[in-house]
């Protein structure tokens, strides 16, 4: 180290990442000597390094590698090794995406004279970092205790004298479990269980207190997700019964649309009808457009504090598996009293607004009404409708009803355009069961103009809400997708500069930045592989009384309204706005009123668990699909490269797996983050993002959900350029390997298929 100057960027950066703990900005200057005014030109030059992101301030104003964990943490104790050592992970690490957790070990002097931490076990620890990946912790105090409950794969192996073994199934919990033959609880090779680990810390033995099913039933693979996320599947018996109760809502006071032409339009497999719309010409304002949405007034049937209400705020949202939903409120309501099925009368709460030919939202106003549904409707007989191919029920609706509505879907398609909403174009991953429960096909979802048109109705309404109780002073819960920050910003500019695409300097960002990358490779190779690393690179839409605006699609503000039947956040909207518009019973009482941030980190959080327990119960389906061809070759993409391997996707089925880098062969392969690289240190090879590859498969374990790969050949690389310099970039963030829940500004709405 050189005294007396001031550190070029790359040789700062190597101080603070090389510091087992946070510098701050005097301790730097101590060790290199920095006096007057190369103590300013330091601190400009530490600004500069966390604005990219490359180095993570400390409130201590301090900095750290953005890789490393912070001094205090939250940890889950999963195994002990072979030298006894007690190891712990970081709490909700995924692999999938953050790649192999750190090694921390446990200190072994207890929790400050408690009882010692067991495996299983959920602690706030203080880290001591001893190198790049190895850390100490030293409990503070146990926040869950142990033994807990972990789910696995119970087995009987040869050569082991009758005693049994459990793998769990998550990936993150390495330590198998050894189960004694009076310890099985009648659990046979094969079943899926819940173990108890027994005997203290260092125990590897546990006991058998439930069997879920057999991995080989197709029902299991969706009951180890909603196992593995704690999904609530029964409903209490009062809740039950309060839902049977239910009888249909009165006139009363409601605002009569009977007689209006409302229609649903789902998909052809949806069994709950929430929302229907209408559109007729504005007579007063030549061009535009008044459009009605409603949505099932599930506010009238789930009161406050009633036992309905507090089963599904537990729930939070329906969850949804290839084989079955688990809904957020009883069939009575769901599938009946709450569906809006045809030529019934139902409650609804509506919102009436006005455009103008330009698409701009004029004025709205909000009613509870009482409907009938004119036509029970589906996404692709509308199309092919709209496409002159009308069938039997819906040619009579075809002038009043059809054309109307895409006639209004057209301006508001050119408003979204127009303010440079992101357009992603991915196509979707569709499943089909078979008769015996596995999946018979995967293709992908066509997407329809009219799936965009409810989109359109639907984003309009959202919007429309969340400004009507802004001009009521009312509380209201938005939907907040926030900037990306920048950290994956510096990450996406220096990615996209090895293929010779550009995005605009600076930490903020529009949505029609991105657009323009997207559409300068639209129709090239790497389409596809730019589209899902800008999808990546996207915060994480979430639920928040403090409005952030909605970054994907380019909106002020914005709340979900438009399907209580299936997410608690838009029923706590539908409450807000009785309560503001004093539209009687069932409004928002005075105690929730303050609620609002503990609503949106629950809510936010019960999404996040439907969203792993789905993609969970996806993966398990798909590597069971895909165990019939172990050892066959299939041509695939990469989709994302870290130290550890690389992440691919196959072409015909959207199958993910991983590449081990053992698997390359025994050249010592480098991890170049910036370029999303793995380069050779002998000869140079190269595997990164977007490379096709013909994979063969080498093993699909159904329990996990994992599937590996080894290179057969490189059919195709990207072409790439070098980065600013020539030399490799320093920032540590990675893009993640893929999308989490929920990113609203996708343009295909996934959660319009969630039915």
């Amino acid at each position: 180290m050189a005294k007396g100057r001031v550190p070029t960027r790359d040789e700062l950066l190597a101080f603070i990442r090389d510091s087992a703990t946070p510098v701050g900005k005097r301790e730097i200057a101590r060790a290199y000597g920095l006096k007057g005014d190369q103590r300013i030109e330091l601190k400009e030059l530490l600004r500069d390094l966390r604005d990219t992101g490359d180095v993570a301030p400390d409130r201590a104003k301090t900095f750290r590698d953005p890789a490393a964990l912070a001094d205090v943490a939250v940890l889950e104790i999963v195994k002990v090794d072979d030298e006894g050592h007690l190891l712990a992970v970081p709490h909700r690490h995924d692999e999938q995406k953050d790649g192999p957790p750190p090694r921390i070990e446990i200190a072994p002097t207890g929790s400050r004279g408690g009882p010692a931490p067991a495996v299983g076990d959920r602690v706030l620890a203080n880290l001591k970092r001893r190198g790049k990946t190895v850390y100490e912790a030293r409990v503070i105090r146990r926040l869950g205790s142990g033994p807990r409950k972990i789910l696995g794969l119970y087995e009987e192996p040869d050569g082991r004298g009758g005693l049994g073994m459990v793998t769990p199934t998550d990936r993150k919990l390495r330590q198998s479990f050894d189960v004694r033959p009076t310890d099985k609880n009648g659990a046979r090779p094969g079943d899926i269980v819940w173990v108890e680990a027994s005997g203290g810390a260092l125990s590897r033995r546990a006991q058998i207190v439930e069997r879920v099913g057999a991995l080989s039933d197709p029902r299991t693979i969706s009951l180890i997700a909603i196992a593995a996320n704690d999904i609530p599947v029964d409903f209490p018996e009062a809740a039950v019964e309060e839902a049977e109760r239910a009888r249909a809502a009165p006139l009363g006071q409601r605002l009569d649309l009977r007689d209006t032409p409302l229609v649903t339009i789902d998909g052809e497999d949806a069994r709950d009808f929430d929302d229907a719309v209408f559109a007729e010409p504005d007579a007063a304002h030549p061009g535009g457009w008044r459009l009605l949405v409603a949505i099932a007034d599930v506010a009238w049937y789930v009161r406050h504090d009633k036992a309905l209400d507090r089963a599904a705020y537990r729930r939070g949202t329906s969850v949804y598996f290839p084989d079955r939903v688990v809904p957020m409120l009883p069939e009575a309501l769901s599938n009946h009293w709450c569906s809006l099925v045809p030529h019934h009368d139902r409650p609804v709460l509506v919102a009436e607004m006005w455009i103008d030919a330009a698409g701009h939202l004029k004025r709205h106003r909000f009613h509870r009404a009482m409907m009938r549904s004119a036509a029970r409707l589906t996404y692709t007989r509308v199309q092919q409708a709209i496409d002159g191919k009308p069938d039997r029920e819906i040619a009579p609706l075809m002038e009043n009803v059809i054309r109307p509505l895409y006639g209004a879907f057209k301006v508001l398609l050119a408003a979204r355009e127009k303010r440079g909403a992101l357009d992603l174009d991915l196509p979707e991953r569709q499943v089909r069961l078979g008769e015996d429960g596995l999946i018979a096909e995967i293709g992908v979802r066509e997407r329809l103009d009219s799936h965009r048109l409810i989109e359109e109705f639907m984003v309009l309404a959202n919007v429309a809400a969340a400004q009507a109780l802004e001009q009521r002073h009312a509380s209201c819960l938005y939907r907040v997708h926030d900037q990306p920050d920048a950290a994956k910003l510096h990450a996406l500019r220096e990615f996209l500069g090895t293929l010779g695409v550009s995005l605009p300097a600076g930490p903020r960002l529009r949505p029609g930045d991105l657009n323009r990358v997207l559409h300068a490779v639209e129709g090239k190779p790497v389409a596809r592989l730019v589209n899902e690393t800008v999808l990546r690179s996207q915060s994480q839409a979430v639920y928040s009384p403090d409005n952030l605006g909605h970054f994907g699609l380019a909106l002020a503000r914005y709340a979900h309204f438009t399907s209580p039947i299936r997410r608690f956040p838009d029923l706590i909207v539908h409450r807000a706005l009785i309560a503001a518009y004093g539209l009687g019973e069932g409004g928002l009482p005075d105690a929730d009123k303050g609620r609002f941030t503990e609503f949106g980190e629950h809510l936010s959080m019960c999404e996040r668990r439907a969203v792993a327990a789905e993609r969970g119960a996806l993966d398990r389906y798909v590597a069971a699909y895909m165990a019939a061809h172990v050892g066959a070759s299939f041509p695939g993409r990469v989709t994302g490269v870290t130290r550890f391997g690389l992440f691919v996707t196959l072409d015909a089925t959207g199958a993910d797996g991983l590449i081990p880098i053992r698997s390359l062969g025994q050249e010592f392969f480098r991890h170049d983050e910036g370029r999303q690289l793995l380069i050779g240190e002998r000869t140079g090879e190269t595997y990164g993002l977007g490379d096709r590859l013909r994979l063969k498969l080498v093993d699909a374990d159904i329990a996990t959900g994992g599937l590996l790969f080894e290179i057969v050949e490189v059919i195709e690389r990207v072409e790439r350029q070098a980065t600013p310099g020539g030399r490799p970039p320093g920032h540590r963030t990675a893009l993640p390997r893929r999308p989490v829940a929920h990113r609203d500004g996708v343009r295909d709405k996934r959660s319009r298929r969630r039915k």
